[in-house]
């Protein structure tokens, strides 16, 4: 048996959350594509290591590294519709971007395994998200309340 732990029409905490990240990721992918926001637009590459293009002049951004941010903060903003999809989008996603960080530090920077591109200040980055993302999960998570049967009386009516 379900247990509901929110009014119906609130948004619980982890909801909110998946919002507002959703939000920062969808507006992370667009910057990524603006200049002034973006060192070197005209560096930025289909994908792979050799694109020059450096968001905020610090994290090394392709065509395909924003379009998935892009795709990343759509999926935050359609999951915080639910708290069961805002927590699957922070388990998930943190999950990915944990393999992210692993893989960049596998590749290392300018290898053809790099394909998104990343660097070392992009490889922090992921590493905290991932583990923010799973933290977030399991922090803004209500506890299912233990539910204990009725007592059973012998005898009553």
């Amino acid at each position: 048996m379900a247990v509901r732990t929110r009014v119906s029409g609130t948004r619980s905490g982890l909801q909110w959350a998946s919002f507002v990240s959703g939000a920062l990721f969808l507006a992370a992918g667009v910057l990524g594509f603006t200049p002034g926001s973006t060192h070197n637009p005209q560096g930025i590459t289909l994908a792979g290591p050799e694109s020059s293009a450096h968001l905020l002049g610090i994290f090394q951004v392709s065509v395909v590294h924003n379009l998935l941010h892009a795709v990343f903060g759509a999926a935050g903003l359609i999951a915080s519709r639910t708290h069961s999809q805002s927590r699957a989008f922070f388990i998930y996603g943190g999950v990915a971007y944990l393999a992210l960080w692993l893989c960049g530090l596998l590749a290392g920077d300018g290898a053809p395994l790099n394909f998104l591109p990343t660097n070392g200040a992009d490889d922090l980055l992921h590493l905290a998200l991932g583990l923010a993302m799973i933290f977030l999960a399991v922090l803004l998570s209500p506890r299912t309340p233990h539910v204990t049967p009725p007592e059973h009386h012998e005898g009553a009516l």
